[in-house]
């Protein structure tokens, strides 16, 4: 299936590993030239070199925190000053921590709240103008399962992807005219490093080993496995595609059906 992205150029946040990088080869495999930004540089510069290799695609690497205003704006202006346009905006960064609501103080809610929800706000308002000019573009911002069924022990997650929920539903309304479109990914327990470290967490909480936590947590999925990172991007491109023109407004899952509610 040609998804018409050849040509278009995309910026994916937090993509040195996990979902954001499986997404960043997903569309550089179907011809997108990439932004990628991470924290860490080595490995982000890695990342870049990597898909470059594998995919032939104009790639590059821009070291930022999205969880800083100062970070997005770099990433938002070396993107529009290599490209001067951004097609495609993937919104993601990593999760807060873990943890009841007791266990979070302000500091903790302030720091979720830049990490999760400001980050998703400022970088699509510095791209939105072009999208908005070209009278095309997609918005694809990276959530949680946990905004359709929250998590136990994850309270901060819980609520401010919930809140970026909100925010990107009413953006879509308002971009729609313009011919942009603005989706939610829920992912569901995939094999990432994020996953790995909220079972380690919550083993020790419980006293018991990781590998009892997986077991536990596949034993709650139809599919009986958690997903990989690929099955996820798939989902995000075929989104950022031309074919995806009238689904807009959308939070869409890929959970191996975890999520248990009808909508």
């Amino acid at each position: 299936m040609n998804l018409g992205l050849h040509g278009k150029v995309a910026l994916v946040a937090a993509a040195s590993r996990g979902l954001g990088r499986a997404i960043a080869e997903e569309l550089a495999a179907e011809g997108a030239s990439l932004v990628v930004c991470a924290r860490h540089e080595e490995s982000l510069m890695a990342t870049r070199d990597a898909i470059a290799h594998a995919t032939g695609a104009d790639v590059r690497a821009v070291v930022a925190d999205v969880a800083t205003l100062e970070g997005i704006e770099h990433v938002a202006g070396e993107t529009l000053r290599a490209f001067e346009r951004v097609d495609v905006l993937v919104t993601n960064s990593g999760g807060p921590p873990a943890g009841p609501f007791e266990e979070h103080d302000w500091t903790a809610w302030q720091q979720g709240v830049d990490l999760l929800l400001r980050s998703n706000i400022e970088l699509t308002r510095r791209v939105l103008p072009t999208m908005k000019a070209q009278r095309w573009g997609r918005i694809l911002a990276v959530t949680s399962i946990a905004v359709k069924q929250p998590v136990d022990g994850l309270v901060l997650s819980n609520a401010l992807r919930a809140g970026v929920t909100g925010a990107m539903r009413t953006l879509a309304n308002e971009v729609a005219p313009f011919g942009i479109t603005v989706n939610t990914l829920l992912p569901g327990y995939t094999r990432t490093e994020r996953v790995e470290q909220l079972d380690r967490a919550r083993a020790e909480r419980e006293g018991v080993l990781p590998g009892d936590v997986r077991r536990r947590v596949e034993a709650q999925i139809p599919m009986g496995r958690l997903g990989e990172p690929p099955e996820f991007a798939a989902l995000a491109a075929f989104l950022a595609s031309e074919r995806a023109s009238y689904i807009t407004g959308q939070a869409i899952a890929v959970d191996g059906g975890w999520i248990r509610g009808l909508l």
